[in-house]
């Protein structure tokens, strides 16, 4: 009767944890530029409803990016799936900053991007992929359209 008492508890502790699994990690988006590349993790990554955020100061990531040099931004499905864009800035010859984006694009359209700043006079100082989070609303303070974003991945171009 001992051995019985005793099964049961261990039974009912293994269907427990059976439900509280981790969940997966974080998608990561790959920078690439020349034959050099890196893998980042998330700065904020937050659930579908934004209600849950998390913050790593740690997670941009650094690359040698030469002048004139296209940057391949590769985006998992898990990113794919939803609208995503890629917020950057680079200077000119004279060291003018300037900001820009991409296009946003459509759920399962595409799944990277080449960052081509044209021509070897504009260095590339960070790039940003943003994913969308829920659809836009309208503020009700300022009265405009604001499009939340769920995570970014963070990239910042060095020279070499």
């Amino acid at each position: 009767m001992l051995r019985h008492l005793l099964a049961v508890p261990a039974a009912a502790l293994l269907l427990a944890g059976c439900g509280s699994a981790e969940p997966p990690p974080p998608p990561q988006v790959t920078f690439a530029a020349g034959e050099a590349s890196t893998v980042a993790r998330p700065a904020q990554y937050c659930d579908v409803e934004l209600t849950q955020c998390l913050t790593d100061v740690a997670a941009p990531v650094r690359l040698a990016v030469p002048p004139g040099t296209p940057v391949r931004v590769t985006v998992p499905p898990e990113i794919a799936q939803t609208p995503w864009q890629v917020v950057f800035s680079y200077a000119d010859a004279a060291g003018t900053p300037t900001d820009e984006r991409s296009p946003v694009f459509a759920p399962e359209s595409r799944s990277d991007w080449t960052l081509d700043l044209g021509t070897p006079d504009k260095r590339l100082l960070t790039a940003e992929v943003q994913q969308y989070g829920p659809p836009p609303q309208q503020n009700p303070e300022t009265g405009e359209i604001e499009f939340p974003i769920r995570a970014s991945w963070v990239l910042n171009a060095g020279q070499p």
